[in-house]
This record gives C-alpha cells, sequence and structure tokens, in this order.
C-alpha cells in the first residue's frame, strides 16, 4: 500500500496533563449510541502525544496526528495548538 492511498488520522482533544518532558496526555471523547436505550454515551479515550517544544498547557485543545512511535504508549504527535484556555 502506497502513501497516497493511507488516510492520515488527526483528532482534536483536551490536554489533561503536561507534567512529562516533550508529552502531553489528551483526553478525547467521543458519542456511542446505547445498545438498549438509544441514548447517546460520553466515552473518553486518552492518547500520549509528543509536543517537541513543551508548548501545551493543560486545558488546552490541540490537534495530534498519528506517526511512529515514540515509546510503549506514545504514538500521536502534536500538530498545533487550536485553543488557549480563558484565563
Amino acid at each position: 500500500m502506497s502513501e497516497n492511498n493511507q488516510s492520515i488520522r488527526t483528532t482534536t482533544g483536551r490536554v489533561v496533563s503536561n507534567k512529562m518532558d516533550k508529552t502531553v496526555t489528551i483526553s478525547v471523547e467521543r458519542l456511542v449510541k446505547h445498545p438498549v436505550y438509544n441514548k447517546y454515551i460520553k466515552r473518553s479515550t486518552k492518547l500520549m502525544a509528543h509536543d517537541a517544544n513543551n508548548e501545551c498547557q493543560e486545558g488546552d485543545l490541540v490537534s495530534v496526528t498519528a506517526s511512529r512511535p515514540f515509546s510503549k504508549n506514545k504514538k500521536w504527535v502534536l500538530v498545533e495548538v487550536l485553543q488557549r484556555p480563558n484565563n
């Protein structure tokens, strides 16, 4: 499969931790329909992303894309900071 046929996986989420060096933890929320009650439930996934410049703060809305594995759990890289919290 050539690189032209592969779609680049990108997603957005909130930074929940930036205590590590060059790494941020991002929470990505999605809506899942309950099979019996047909209500939509919020589910979240935590991703670890590479932040080369340590520019993210907790609460930032960021965009990340999938990349080569940087470590056991870190397989995403920061693309840009979309929104800063209003402090």
